[in-house]
């Protein structure tokens, strides 16, 4: 019975890991797309793999590294990159990347639920911001000392890695750590609402990102929208699809990202997919902590209620005591006499 249950422990471990690999390939796979090359290095706008890989930590934990470590490296072959020391190297990179954002966030009990507004600046400044300062240092250096990044070009390539894994992280992570724990609407009105708002969000988006006049704002009252109505489980996704429609339309060179350069098209999809994963993350995480704030009021009252009608029997004398006392020294409060009235 002992080793069966060991056996089954293994076994389910065994799949964590293939899934995180896989999860993490596929998704850089995804990613991989829409890939531009920047001064002879293949970055993205958006590379999911790392909101992927610091989701399953926070969930599975620390012991699925390895899958992060094996999606990692099968990530970079699929660039065409052969096994070589440096694809050991950004492999590295990219495996320690999202462990030092775990580190970070458990450090100040970071909580995955995301349902306080300190829970979404941690996943910025940590999670995102200060994280994936690994991943691209250590492969935009990599690259340089192959030879494949000129000198004067290194922080051009510098930024532009680490901005496509920070918005990994602020677009992805969030969408997998609160659907995680999300629980449907039953009401029908709830899914009505939801149903439209899937297919304005999306409507949306194609308006703004393929217009030729200057209507990339426009997302921006859905997001809010989204974020008042269903908090981050209706805001994160919405967040995500802006997201990818932005840059398939900036990688086209259509509507307002026509007749840009390249590093001006990967300076607005930043900025856009930044502002937008900012205001769903930070304003879903205010609504639902006002939310659960006056949910733990409307408890506390309904307890302090129950405990004054258990008192209730006992307040007859007490309370006729007090009204002998008010009559002869006055109120406590220093109002006037009750006789003087």
């Amino acid at each position: 019975m002992i080793r069966t249950e060991e056996a089954r422990r293994r076994a389910v471990y065994v799949a964590q890991i293939l899934g995180v690999a896989g999860a993490y390939y596929l998704s850089g796979h995804l990613g991989l797309l829409r890939q531009v090359v920047v001064d002879g290095a293949v970055v993205t706008p958006l590379w999911p793999s790392t909101g992927i890989a610091l989701a399953a930590l926070l969930c599975l934990g620390v012991r699925v590294w390895p899958g992060i470590a094996l999606g990692a490296l099968l990530a970079v072959l699929e660039t065409g990159g052969a096994f070589t020391v440096s694809s050991l190297a950004i492999m590295f990179g990219n495996t320690v990347a999202p462990l030092a954002s775990y580190a970070l966030l458990r450090r100040v009990g970071f909580r995955s639920e995301l349902v306080r507004l300190r829970d979404g600046i941690c996943l910025v400044f940590l999670g995102a911001f200060a994280g994936m300062l690994i991943s691209a240092t250590i492969g935009s250096f990599t690259l340089l000392l192959d030879g494949k990044v000129p000198p004067g070009r290194f922080w051009l390539v510098w930024s532009s890695w680490w901005a496509g894994d920070v918005m990994g992280v602020l677009v992805v992570a969030p969408v997998l750590l609160v659907l995680r724990g999300v629980r449907w609407p039953r009401p029908s009105d709830r899914w009505l609402e939801a149903s439209v708002l899937a297919v304005v969000v999306v409507a949306s988006s194609l308006i703004a990102t393929r217009s030729s006049l200057s209507m990339i704002y426009l997302v921006f009252p859905v997001i809010i929208w989204a974020a008042l109505r269903f908090q981050l489980p209706g805001s994160a996704p919405c967040a995500l699809v802006v997201s990818v429609l932005a840059i398939i339309a900036g990688t086209d060179g259509v509507g307002p990202f026509a007749g840009h350069s390249l590093m001006e098209i990967m300076a607005n999809l930043s900025l856009l997919n930044g502002s937008v994963a900012l205001t769903a993350l930070l304003l879903g995480a205010v609504v639902a902590e006002h939310k659960n704030i006056r949910r733990e009021t409307e408890y506390a009252v309904e307890e302090l209620e129950a405990l004054v009608d258990q008192l209730a029997p006992l307040s007859g004398p007490a309370s006729a005591r007090y009204e002998d006392r008010e009559r002869r020294h006055g109120p406590l409060d220093g109002g006037p006499h009750p006789d003087h009235r």
